[in-house]
């Protein structure tokens, strides 16, 4: 029998809103420059947010996002100096090697969002995860310091294209698990002002329900559907995942 959850959905403004809810001027670091990571620079710059981001080769290799952006191009181990939100958005296999007390230097009370998957194929096999460990918990572990899980169901190009106001009809909305209720609800509003609602996926041992393979993951329903997917979620690997 599969435990169901009661989620919390985020509540929309009025349909005749105009603009997105804006969370206030933040430093934003962003370890990663992937499809995820490069298009979330794209919208927080854009937004008006200070970002830094950072690759595994170096600051030299993200002149062109810098060029685009704005944003300023950093080394692993400086993304996160002085920053409030930081994004780790690398494969899985790429998490013990980043350089250690990486989060050290973030703000005081620095929110980590983690947008990793599992993908055995890709990862090699991870002895923890495949006994049943959650994913952003096994991340979360690796980096000393506790997370928030977010967009690692979504689209990189969505980030892009499909953010609405509030209360828009058919707003997207996005599944967020974490143990923190203050960092998760900052997570929430930050994916509020990029443009989508959020469903709180519960805590960080649930986030099972948001991991590749699920109803949820991939999916681009508003939150009513998200909620429902999250509910229907099963814990058992399918096949297609592992192959």
């Amino acid at each position: 029998m599969i435990r169901r959850h009661s989620f919390t959905l985020t509540h929309s403004a009025s349909p005749s809103r105009t603009r997105h809810r804006k969370v206030g001027f933040m430093k934003i670091g962003i370890i990663g420059a992937g499809n995820i990571g490069g298009n979330l620079t794209r919208r927080l710059t854009a937004l008006g947010h200070d970002v830094s981001v950072a690759n595994s080769r170096g600051p030299h290799t993200l002149t062109a996002l810098v060029e685009e952006t704005g944003a300023t191009a950093v080394t692993a181990a400086e993304a996160a100096r002085g920053a409030g939100v930081v994004v780790v958005t690398v494969p899985l296999k790429a998490v013990p090697d980043l350089p250690s007390r990486i989060l050290e230097e973030a703000a005081e009370g620095a929110v980590v969002i983690d947008t990793g998957n599992y993908y055995p194929q890709r990862d090699g096999r991870i002895g923890a995860i495949e006994d049943g460990l959650t994913e952003s918990r096994w991340t979360e572990q690796q980096l000393g310091h506790p997370v928030v899980k977010a967009f690692n169901g979504t689209y990189a190009q969505d980030i892009l294209d499909k953010g609405l106001a509030q209360g828009a009809p058919g707003r997207q909305a996005l599944p967020v698990a974490g143990d923190d209720p203050a960092a998760k609800q900052a997570v929430r509003a930050l994916i509020d002002e990029l443009g989508f609602d959020t469903v709180d996926a519960g805590g960080l041992d649930d986030s099972w329900r948001q991991q590749p393979g699920t109803p949820v993951y991939g999916n681009r329903g508003d939150a009513e559907t998200i909620e429902k997917a999250l509910a229907d979620a099963s814990p058992e690997r399918t096949a297609e995942w592992r192959a």
